[in-house]
């Protein structure tokens, strides 16, 4: 199975359609839930908000009469069933009408100022209730009539007029019970707060009311102290005990305030009552603090028991002044509870028969691709290996545009270029085999022919022998090029170059011949500066060379060869020209000009040409620069090469021990 791409497309293919199924399954189910969780959440935050405002409304009135119209107001804003029962269930309040739904066995909650659930009123954003649980909103005896309160206010107006000539920002807030208190900006120092000396020394101390309500408390407390054989507490208008510094009421907190009027500091310095803020809300429901706000540092079972006897005297001393406990019931309007996912064997059915069905598909799909994909690729494997088994190998169809298509049309393309270089490949062997032959052919005759006295080792015989070796040695020196270029071996020193100066040796160097076969020879000035050039200057004049004696050997006497060299109209290369007013090239030779051992003259005659190499080394030579060669022609008008190289800034010339480093291997 590993080795079938039909097998694997086909596993691939369901196991795709499977985790498809899964995932898709999956994230139906999270989505579900997380909508359903998002949903409980905001249920839980609108709960919290109602609790929140009936527990108030509890904490500040005896009792439940009159809570129709905050219940259906409430009702109205939530969208919801809201309906309040004694806990015997007798009705206290409902915002539906008669004769709606039975109200469920469950109670969302229970209303009761001196037993808070933590848990919903945190969730309202409300203040923290005390560790007695006690609602912060409810103070009973301790609410303030108006005079004692508009007293307390002017004091503590003052005290922050004088706060405000120190520079500490602060405000007068009143608390739940309606005594005033000072509100400090947050970041001062309580020590700064201390040394001002303003006189707020009356909001520390209780007033008559405050005393009335505060000697009935500690009567209650010493009394559960007594039925625990424990002596009797002092209680602090904080409710603390003992020797115990009075702290801070919790409504004195510390937020940023606007400045207002400000009075002389008093001489004689007072403690101030915000030594010690807290950051709180800004709306202050509290009036009275429990007592484990105020001993939170207690640990001894002494001070335990006191903090119990506490909770319980003010639980007993608030009962009458708050409503009684009261069940709490909060549903959509007609009744509905919240729909959950029920995974039922029918739906569990449907949801398999849906997979298998999705399965199905797939797979039949991935079997009809598969065996249209399969077919090409097993007609190009019997084409390879047919080809690799030297037979000739015909084309293998090309059915459709797509990637088999073009993957058959590439191996079509291939198929016939190596059928064309294994042909050249032949053909080269044969031809180095005749070019080698004939030098070889020579200087052996010779040589066996002055071996057998024929012929006179003379001046004239040596000098034929060098020449024949000469061109023997210039074939194996155009082959090793040739090789070398082939195999990425070689060696380029490039370096700038005079391009004019250049061509005008080239020029000399092949005078002597031009003149022999009675052709022109020369070089054309540029008609404007030549942008710079960086190249190899032997393998440049050997190019450039090759073209030359090239075209002297095509033209006929009287003839023109021309070498000039020219910039690009947008000047990022240097073109060189050579050009002829020789025979010409045949347009169906041109593009073969320069093949190797390619030769117009198919007799492979040296009286009409060489080795059929020097074109192509010239290509190579300037492939390796990073340039082009090549050629037009008309035939019997002449022919032009053309050698194109890319131009460069001229670099600085290295004369260090590293200069060989600028040696570019091709």
């Amino acid at each position: 199975m590993r080795k079938s791409l039909f097998a694997r497309l086909l596993a691939v293919s369901a196991l795709v359609a499977a985790c498809s199924v899964a995932a898709t399954a999956w994230l139906a189910v999270q989505t579900t839930s997380g909508a359903i969780r998002q949903e409980q959440g905001q249920n839980l935050a609108a709960d919290a908000r109602i609790y929140h405002r009936l527990l108030g409304y509890a904490a500040a009135h005896p009792t439940w009469d009159g809570v129709g119209a905050t219940v259906r107001e409430l009702a109205e804003q939530s969208g919801r069933r809201i309906a309040l029962t004694t806990q015997s269930r007798a009705p206290l309040a409902d915002s539906a009408a008669r004769g709606a739904a039975a109200l469920p066995a469950q109670v969302s909650a229970v209303v009761d100022p001196l037993s808070v659930d933590t848990a919903l009123s945190a969730g309202a954003g409300a203040a923290g209730t005390t560790t007695d649980r006690v609602d912060p909103r409810a103070v009973g005896p301790f609410r303030l009539p108006a005079a004692e309160r508009a007293g307390l206010r002017r004091t503590a107006e003052r005290g922050v007029a004088c706060l405000g000539d120190f520079g500490i920002a602060a405000d007068v807030v009143a608390g739940a019970s309606g005594r005033p208190l000072i509100r400090v900006v947050g970041g001062n120092d309580p020590d700064r707060i201390r040394g001002t000396g303003c006189a707020v020394d009356a909001l520390d101390t209780p007033t008559s009311t405050e005393r009335k309500a505060l000697n009935a408390l500690n009567q209650l407390a010493d009394a559960c102290l007594a039925r625990q054989g424990r002596d009797g507490v002092h209680l602090a208008l904080g409710l603390s005990w003992g020797q115990a510094a009075e702290p801070v009421p919790a409504e004195a907190v510390p937020v940023p305030a606007a400045p207002m009027a400000t009075m002389p500091p008093t001489p004689v310095p007072s403690p101030a009552p915000t030594e010690a803020p807290r950051a709180e809300p800004s709306a202050v429901p509290g009036a009275v603090p429990g007592p484990g706000d105020q001993q939170a540092a207690a640990t001894g079972e002494n001070d335990r028991a006191v903090a119990s006897c506490v909770g319980t005297a003010r639980r007993e001393q608030l009962s009458s002044y708050v409503a009684s406990p009261a069940l709490l019931f909060i549903g959509d309007p007609g009744g509905a509870t919240v729909p959950g996912f029920d995974l039922s064997p029918a739906n569990t059915a449907r949801i398999a028969g849906a997979a298998a069905l999705v399965l199905a598909l797939t797979v039949g799909a991935s079997v009809l691709v598969g065996a249209r994909l399969v077919r090409p690729l097993r007609a190009l494997t019997g084409a390879a290996q047919r080809m690799r088994d030297g037979e000739d190998t015909a084309p293998v169809v090309v059915a459709a545009d797509n990637e088999i298509g073009r993957l058959a049309a590439a191996f079509n393309d291939m198929s016939a270029h190596r059928a064309r270089l294994e042909a050249q490949r032949k053909a080269m062997v044969s031809d180095v085999a005749h070019e080698l032959r004939t030098p070889l052919s020579n200087i052996r005759g010779w040589l066996e022919a002055a071996q057998d006295g024929v012929a006179d080792p003379d001046p004239d015989f040596i000098a034929f022998l060098h020449t024949e070796a000469v061109q023997l040695q210039h074939i194996i020196d155009d082959l090793q090029d040739l090789a070398q270029a082939d195999a990425g071996a070689l060696r380029l020193h490039p370096e700038p170059v005079a391009v004019p100066e250049l061509l005008g040796q080239v020029a000399a160097a092949h005078q002597a011949r031009a003149d022999a076969a009675g052709v022109a020879l020369g070089v054309r000035p540029p008609d404007r500066p030549l942008p710079p050039l960086t190249a190899d200057p032997v393998r440049l004049r050997q190019a450039v060379g090759n073209l030359v004696s090239n075209a002297v050997r095509h033209t006929p006497a009287g003839g023109e060869v021309t070498l000039r060299a020219y910039g690009s109209e947008d000047g990022d290369a240097v073109l060189l020209d050579v050009a002829d007013t020789g025979s010409g090239i045949p347009a169906d030779d041109l593009a073969r000009v320069f093949d190797r051992f390619w030769r117009g003259e198919k007799s492979r005659s040296r009286r009409t040409g060489g080795s059929g190499l020097g074109l192509a080394i010239v290509r190579k030579l300037a492939e390796a620069h990073g340039g082009t060669a090549t050629a037009v022609s008309t035939p019997g008008e002449g022919s032009v090469f053309t050698l194109r190289f890319p131009a460069g800034e001229t670099p600085a010339a290295d004369t260090g021990p590293d200069a060989d480093a600028m040696n570019t291997t091709i």
